[in-house]
C-alpha cells in the first residue's frame, strides 16, 4: 500500500488539470496514489485525465456536489496513512510531499505539515508572494486570527486525524479549508516547511474572488472557532480576528473582484475592519495603501463609465 493519498477535486478544469496532475506525479516522493474526483464536469476534463498514463492515477466521477463534498469523497476513498489535497488549478513544487512527510515522520505529535504559498495568474506567471509564517506546535490561536495556510492545496495530514475531527463541512460555500485547519489545530500540533511549495492560481472565476460569499462563510467559521473550548481564554482576540478578516477582504476584492463598483465594496470592508479594531488607524502605511487602491479602483470605474455610458 502506498504512503500518501493525494485527492484532486475538479469541476470543468480542462485548462489546468493536466499541469496540476503532472506536478503531483513528478513529486520526488512517488509512493502515492492520486485520486481525482470529477465533480460533474461537462467539458473535456475526464478525457484529459484518462489520457495520462500512470497506474497511480485513479478517477472517480460523480454528479456535481461542490468542493467540500468532493474532498470528502476523495477522503473516503483514500487508503494511505497520509492525505493531501490539491485544487485542480494549483501546482506543487517537486519536493512538496517529501519535505512535509519527513517532518511528520520526525514529529510524531504533529498531524499537519504545511508550507509556504506564492500566487500565479491564469497563465502560470508569478503574481505575488504569500505569507511567510513559521507557526509550529499549537497553532489554534494563530489560526483564529487568519488562515495562514492560505489555501486547501497546502498541508499534508495524518489520515487518522480525520477520524477525530470529522470531514469538511459541506454546508460551507467558502472557507471550509480554514474551518478544517482550525478543527485539526484544536486537537493536534502543526509543523512547517519554510519554503514555497504551493503555487496558487488566481483567476476571476476562483472561489476566492467571490468576496461577499467569503465574508458570509468566514464569519460562520470565526463564530464557531471562538465558541470552541480551546478559545475560552482568547475571547479578547475576537474583534481583532474580525478586523483581520475585513482587512483581507478589502484587498481581496480590489485584486480579484469583477464587480463594477468594487471600490465601494472594498471601502465598506475596510470601514468595517476599522470599526472592529480602531488601532489599525495607527498603521499609516496600511491606511494609505488601502485608501489609494480604493480611489484608483473608483477612478477606473468612472473612466469606464465615461467611455462606455451603457455600463452605468
Amino acid at each position: 500500500m502506498p504512503t500518501i493519498s493525494v485527492v484532486i477535486p475538479v469541476y470543468n478544469g480542462e485548462k489546468t488539470i493536466k499541469r496540476t496532475i503532472e506536478s503531483v506525479l513528478k513529486q520526488n516522493f512517488n509512493d502515492l496514489e492520486v485520486i481525482v474526483i470529477n465533480d460533474g464536469s461537462t467539458d473535456s476534463t475526464e478525457e484529459i485525465i484518462k489520457s495520462i498514463p500512470d497506474s497511480r492515477l485513479k478517477i472517480f466521477s460523480y454528479p456535481n456536489a461542490g468542493l467540500p463534498a468532493s474532498r470528502n469523497r476523495g477522503l473516503s476513498l483514500a487508503s494511505c496513512d497520509f492525505v493531501s489535497f490539491i485544487d485542480a488549478d494549483d501546482i506543487w513544487t517537486c519536493d512538496k510531499l517529501e519535505s512535509q512527510l519527513q517532518l511528520l515522520l520526525v514529529n510524531k505529535s504533529a498531524a499537519v505539515a504545511y508550507s509556504w504559498t506564492d500566487y500565479i495568474d491564469a497563465d502560470g506567471e508569478y503574481l505575488r508572494s504569500g505569507l511567510r509564517v513559521k507557526v509550529t506546535g499549537d497553532a489554534y490561536s494563530n489560526l483564529l486570527l487568519s488562515n495562514f495556510l492560505e489555501n486547501g492545496s497546502n498541508p499534508l495530514i495524518r489520515k487518522e486525524a480525520f477520524t477525530k475531527v470529522g470531514n469538511f463541512d459541506e454546508s460551507l460555500r467558502a472557507a471550509e479549508d480554514w474551518d478544517m485547519w482550525l478543527r485539526l489545530a484544536s486537537q493536534y500540533e502543526f509543523v512547517v516547511v519554510p519554503k514555497v511549495q504551493i503555487l496558487y492560481r488566481v483567476t476571476t472565476n476562483s472561489m476566492s474572488s467571490n468576496c461577499k460569499n467569503q465574508e458570509t462563510e468566514s464569519l460562520k467559521v470565526i463564530e464557531r472557532a471562538f465558541a470552541h473550548p480551546k478559545a475560552a481564554s482568547l475571547q479578547h482576540k475576537k474583534n481583532y480576528a474580525l478586523a483581520r478578516l475585513y482587512q483581507y477582504l478589502t484587498f481581496q476584492v480590489l485584486k480579484t473582484s469583477q464587480s463594477k463598483r468594487k471600490s465601494w465594496i472594498a471601502a465598506q470592508f475596510f470601514w468595517t475592519s476599522l470599526k472592529y479594531e480602531p488601532s489599525l488607524l495607527e498603521q499609516r502605511r496600511l491606511i494609505l495603501t488601502a485608501v489609494l487602491k480604493i480611489i484608483l479602483a473608483e477612478l477606473h470605474y468612472q473612466v469606464g463609465i465615461f467611455k462606455h455610458p451603457q455600463l452605468s
